[in-house]
């Protein structure tokens, strides 16, 4: 089996398999569902008559009805339609943290990259992945085959976080690149200023994708649980500190906890699914447990 495979894990997989990521928000024709567009196009199932308009194409008329009426009505149709889904990958070199005994951030974000890929495919909808740290570093049109899972995966193994982050030009790269609206899954640990991160988010919305942002986080960022005078080693350019944390740890979970708010509370107002993932957390139930709730307020 390929080294990529490892990111699939079968017990996440079947955990998932009664579930669907369906569209929440109104998304190039369609809403709250597969498939099936709430909008009236033109194709292949009639749903309805709408009284003719000035402008409206005349080869849509319903003659015979005209001929019994003499009122011009229009067949509507159900228009089907695909979700496109963009996985959104952070591979900058924060991801790699990992406190003792755990995975990193960029593999367990990995995971969810997978899982996420392989049941959108398993919709029959069509999925596209960019990884990025300071720029696009990669970026696969999104594709319906099954066949695309597999250099969705080989992406995913054969990244190295190396450099810097720059989240929120990248985000307004991505919104420009992503030409068919659809939904926007953001996997990364959000380390950058808040003003820029917000205003990228924010294109992505004005761009009319629907957004669910999943902040990846490892439980010593969170908890800051270093007793003995520590060596901090500083990544994407950042310098070594050899500090007493039992002296800043007040200061450093109120600064941590102010900055998970205001990103919080900045995409609910966006109307952006925001979760937060410990990767102390089994994946199979982190994931379940949100999409079980998504689906609960799509009905």
């Amino acid at each position: 089996m390929e080294n990529s495979q490892k990111y699939l894990n079968p017990q996440v997989l079947s955990k998932l398999s009664g579930l669907d990521l369906k569209a929440r928000l109104i998304v190039e024709g369609f809403i709250s569902g597969m498939h099936k567009s709430p909008y009236q196009g033109f194709s292949i199932e009639f749903a309805e008559h709408r009284e003719y308009v000035a402008g409206d194409d005349i080869k849509h008329v319903d003659w015979k009805v005209w001929s019994k009426t003499d009122k011009l009505y229009l067949k509507q149709y159900e228009q089907e339609t695909n979700l496109v889904t963009y996985v959104v990958m952070d591979t900058s070199e924060s991801m790699r943290y990992a406190s003792d005994g755990r995975v990193s951030k960029l593999e367990y974000g990995s995971y969810i990259a997978a899982a996420l890929a392989y049941m959108v495919l398993q919709q029959q909808d069509s999925v596209g992945m960019a990884t990025f740290d300071r720029e696009v570093r990669q970026f696969v049109r999104p594709s319906g085959q099954p066949s695309h899972l597999k250099q969705v995966l080989h992406i995913l193994n054969e990244t190295v976080p190396e450099r810097k982050t720059d989240v929120g030009p990248v985000f307004h790269d991505l919104a420009e690149r992503f030409k068919k609206r659809g939904l926007v899954i953001i996997i990364s640990d959000l380390f950058d200023e808040v003003p820029h991160l917000l205003s990228g988010l924010k294109h992505l919305r004005h761009r009319r994708h629907e957004v669910i942002v999943f902040h990846v986080l490892d439980p010593a960022e969170l908890d800051f649980p270093f007793q003995a005078t520590t060596l901090f080693k500083g990544l994407e350019n950042l310098p070594e500190v050899l500090a007493e944390p039992r002296a800043l740890r007040r200061a450093y979970q109120e600064e941590f906890n102010g900055f998970l708010t205001e990103v919080k509370r900045s995409c609910r107002m966006s109307n952006i699914d925001y979760v937060t993932i410990r990767t102390d957390q089994l994946l199979d139930v982190a994931l379940s447990s949100y999409l079980a709730a998504r689906a609960m307020r799509t009905k």
